[in-house]
């Protein structure tokens, strides 16, 4: 792909057909300089079959505002859009509009509120806020959805991860069976997450972060083919890298053969000043043969060694291994939390895959036109009540108990603040049934979630370091009551609408039905 084909393949261009007749239609109607805002959000959490998410990590918004500040209508995409016909061979577009659309940078209106990075965000709650002429806003869905739904998603399936690691570390090792580029922004997906690093060496520079990794079984199979031996082949890679070795030890037998071998190595790197740092486990009983190798290890002097398993990892089935260490260690003479501490992930295929729910259902969707100087509440009514819109201008709060914990996200008017109530009023979305009353006195802060980060095109806020957002991660996920953060059948957390909110959306869909009828 030489650079035009990249330019038109990951540039303005990057979104589908009907953004850009929509937004020609806008231009012959008269619409095109129309104030509208778009809400970004997703409508229910990864449900990966056996087991679903309580909670999601928001993820992406970097990548999407720096796409933004590129994507241009230069002559390239101009001259391209003038090549598309419709079915009769005649132009699709127009040279007015074409002209038009090249006028101008094509988000230079653009004025956004999101959710930061690395907090915890759930279904409904606006994460993103888009306003500006309805060209310019409608043109930014397709990446905007690209970007967000999927760096959500992984960064989602990390956390998870992670928390079943007891806080051991984690790499991302999913290059090989990512999506082809999707390799890269789910590696900084899985870092925000909760992975340390990743295999992936390129993003890895990109990120700020040290790659990691070990050796493949073609190491070992390639010195076995030539007459060598699993040890020579361990030699080979301690001698290359003595103070970095990690030796693989399932290509012939874990037991009988690879540990053994891996610790004749450890103790000539020893013996030379260097310190081991493990073995890699990538098939087999996990659990019994982490166990096992430990007690080699350990009767060698090696107890602080790392034992890294890979191969089909994901937050279920480290929770099994780490649940069959603890009931069967002990029997072996091994310290089950010793050897907990020790252990590192190396997750691939289900986590950057997000393996069971391989997509969000992030949408982005109208709710409100600015009608002269007033602004007036877009509705869409579905047969599905979950799906119905929760109309016009908002904002978001979080709302934290008397032990500093978040029991409720909260939509309301953009003209609402809830700091200066006395209670709150809150309603179920869809369900008139389910409301309740939370006196201001119980609770210990009310916070607002959604900051600017664009107006007029422009960046007005500075964006936090991977660092950052990891830690803003930690906090918030340290605000959640465990019942939300079970891998299996987690609590509900509750999204709420205000009075106010609630009577809006009420009152539209009465009139809409009043004029069906």
């Amino acid at each position: 792909m030489n650079e035009d084909q990249r330019r038109l393949s990951e540039g303005i261009l990057f979104t589908d057909l009907y953004q850009l007749t929509m937004a020609q239609l806008y231009f012959h109607t008269g619409m095109h300089e129309t104030s509208a805002q778009f809400d970004y959000f997703f409508r229910s959490y990864p449900d990966y079959g056996s087991h679903q998410a309580g909670y999601c990590i928001n993820a992406g918004l970097a990548w999407l505002l720096d796409w933004m500040q590129k994507a241009q209508f230069g002559n390239l995409e101009i001259n391209y859009l003038r090549t598309l016909k419709d079915r009769k061979d005649k132009p699709l577009f127009g040279d007015d509009f074409l002209k038009w659309l090249q006028a101008d940078t094509p988000f230079s209106d653009i004025t956004m509120y999101a959710i930061p990075e690395g907090r915890v965000v759930h279904p409904n709650i606006p994460l993103v806020i888009v306003q500006g002429p309805i060209v310019q806003t409608q043109i930014l869905e397709s990446s905007l959805l690209n970007h967000l739904n999927y760096q959500t998603l992984i960064a989602t399936k990390a956390a998870r991860i992670h928390a079943s690691c007891h806080g051991q570390s984690m790499l991302d090792f999913g290059l090989r069976r990512a999506h082809d580029k999707a390799a890269n922004a789910g590696a900084r997906a899985a870092i925000i997450g909760g992975a340390n690093g990743t295999s992936n060496v390129g993003i890895s520079k990109h990120l700020g972060v040290q790659p990691g990794g070990t050796h493949a079984h073609s190491v070992v199979q390639a010195f076995i083919a030539q007459g060598k031996s699993e040890l020579d082949a361990f030699r080979a890679y301690a001698e290359l890298y003595p103070d970095n070795c990690i030796l693989l030890v399932d290509t012939i037998h874990t037991l009988e053969s690879g540990v053994p071998n891996a610790i004749i190595v450890f103790e000539e790197l020893k013996q030379k000043g260097h310190k081991p740092l493990g073995i890699r486990l990538d098939s087999g009983d996990m659990a019994y043969l982490s166990i096992q190798a430990a007690k080699m290890l350990d009767q060698a002097g090696f107890e602080d060694t790392q034992i890294i398993l890979s191969n089909q990892l994901d937050e279920i089935v480290i929770w099994q291994i780490i649940t069959q260490i603890k009931e069967s260690a002990n029997r072996y003479g091994i310290n089950a939390d010793h050897l907990i501490k020790r252990l590192a992930y190396g997750v691939g295929t289900r986590l950057i895959t997000s393996s069971g729910d391989c997509a969000l259902d992030g949408v982005y969707k109208l709710v409100a036109v600015k009608d002269r100087n007033s602004w007036k509440p877009a509705m869409k009514i579905s047969e599905s009540p979950d799906k119905t819109l929760n109309p016009g201008q908002k904002k978001v709060w979080r709302i934290y108990d008397n032990q500093e914990k978040a029991i409720a996200d909260m939509i309301c008017l953009q003209e609402e603040n809830p700091l200066e109530l006395e209670n709150l009023r809150l309603h179920h979305p869809s369900d008139h049934t389910k409301h309740r009353t939370l006196n201001k006195s119980q609770l210990s802060k009310i916070e607002p979630m959604l900051v600017e980060v664009m107006a007029d095109g422009k960046l007005t806020q500075h964006l936090p370091s991977l660092y950052e957002i990891r830690k803003q991660r930690e906090k918030d996920l340290s605000c959640l009551y465990s019942g939300v953060k079970r891998l299996m059948n987690p609590h509900h957390y509750h999204v709420s609408l205000s009075q106010k909110l609630w009577n809006l959306k009420q009152s539209l869909i009465d009139n809409i039905n009043d004029d069906e009828n």
